[in-house]
């Protein structure tokens, strides 16, 4: 009779536990509006990004270079608009102004056919902001429709102008621009993980023997210490990289020393708790005999631990590196500066055969530095 009821007993919390279970990924599937559907129904959206993504733009023809230029009074009556030729290529608008919130229709005549159009406007200020890409037809002409935004408002009785930019190729192939900006951007983003490494390391290293418990348990002080230390590592740790990269950026302004700064504390945090923990791994005999030798607490740091700990902190190291220039990546969406902003940047102008240079770009040097890692931790520990 016990034995049913303990059976009993014991279904009994099994089906509850599925049925939370079930509940729970049931909450999880409607909060997160997972759309299976969805995924399928756009994929023909997504198919031109996705063409564009896998054939990134590595070399380029030179180019014969084309601005099409009007002005377009942003309120109507705060500037004068442009005059249009009759007998050569030039771009107009459905109207001569509009107002901010407007969408206007933008055609060109007697352009080169069946060539990209970049359509951007250029601010008073003297700045370009991108609107829109088109393409011309067998007939050079091309229509698209762009939005007025309340940036292009005549600033200073100086209005805005709206452009038509195109680059028909001639001549051999050459490195593109791209590439070239990739190549760059991935140099930075190597030495962002090497320097936030190597500034990661300098920290850890000392702090890691006072975040020991076998080095400072032995007394209260030394406790106390310990304490305090690994409290610190633990609560630095609980900070995203994402995070702090956003507060360093706000704080030095964007570009690759937020990166730096950022990485620094990760990879301080980081390898502060590993190296701690190799730490109190070690064999204890070679620490109890120098110590039993009357040695100073320096002297049994340096004599007994310091032999034991070297392949993992060189271990340690290399994979951090690794791992953050992988991270460095990342960083560069939020102002970190790198590969990663040249990224971002590309993929909010809509310049996905750019970007998808940068993601292969990541791609083998993410594959080099595993491989060159491993090679090393197999060599040197």
């Amino acid at each position: 009779m016990d034995a049913r009821r303990f059976n009993l007993r014991r279904w009994f919390v099994t089906g509850f536990l599925l049925l939370l279970v079930a509940a729970a990924y049931g909450i999880g599937y409607r909060e997160t509006e997972i759309n299976p559907v969805k995924l399928i129904t756009s994929l023909g959206k997504s198919q031109a990004i996705l063409n564009d993504l896998l054939h990134p733009d590595l070399f380029t023809h030179q180019t014969h270079d084309t601005t099409l230029d009007i002005v377009f009074p942003v309120p109507c009556g705060s500037a004068q608009p442009t005059q249009l030729p009759d007998n050569q290529a030039h771009i107009f608008a459905n109207v001569a102004c509009a107002n901010p919130g407007d969408t206007v229709s933008v055609s060109g005549t007697g352009m080169q056919p069946d060539t990209d159009v970049k359509i951007q406007w250029l601010l008073p200020n003297g700045n370009a902001l991108f609107s829109k890409l088109a393409r011309t037809d067998a007939h050079g002409n091309f229509t698209a429709q762009v939005q007025v935004r309340p940036i292009n408002t005549t600033t200073g009785g100086i209005p805005s102008h709206l452009q038509a930019l195109t680059a028909v190729p001639f001549g051999g192939l050459l490195p593109s621009q791209a590439l070239k900006d990739v190549i760059n951007n991935i140099i930075v983003t190597v030495f962002i993980a090497l320097l936030a490494t190597t500034a990661g390391t300098i920290i850890a290293a000392p702090i890691s023997f006072l975040a020991a418990r076998n080095i400072m348990g032995h007394s209260r002080l030394g406790t106390s210490i310990y304490v305090i230390v690994r409290s610190i590592l633990n609560i630095t740790r609980s900070y995203d990289s994402l995070v702090l990269a956003t507060v360093f950026a706000l704080w030095v302004g964007f570009g690759a020393f937020a990166g730096v700064l950022a990485l620094t504390v990760i990879t301080m945090a980081s390898l502060g708790k590993l190296f701690s923990e190799a730490v109190e791994s070690i064999d204890p005999g070679p620490l109890e005999a120098v110590s039993a030798t009357g040695a100073r607490p320096i002297q049994v740091v340096v004599f007994s631990v310091v032999p034991q700990i070297i392949p993992d902190f060189i271990s340690y190291i290399i994979y951090h590196w690794d791992i953050n220039v992988r991270i460095s990546t990342i960083l560069g969406f939020v102002g970190g500066g790198g590969i990663g902003f040249y990224l971002s940047q590309r993929i909010n102008v809509l310049e996905y055969q750019k970007a998808g240079t940068a993601i292969w770009a990541i791609v083998l040097v993410v594959w080099a530095m595993d491989f060159f890692s491993a090679e090393v931790r197999k060599r040197y520990t």
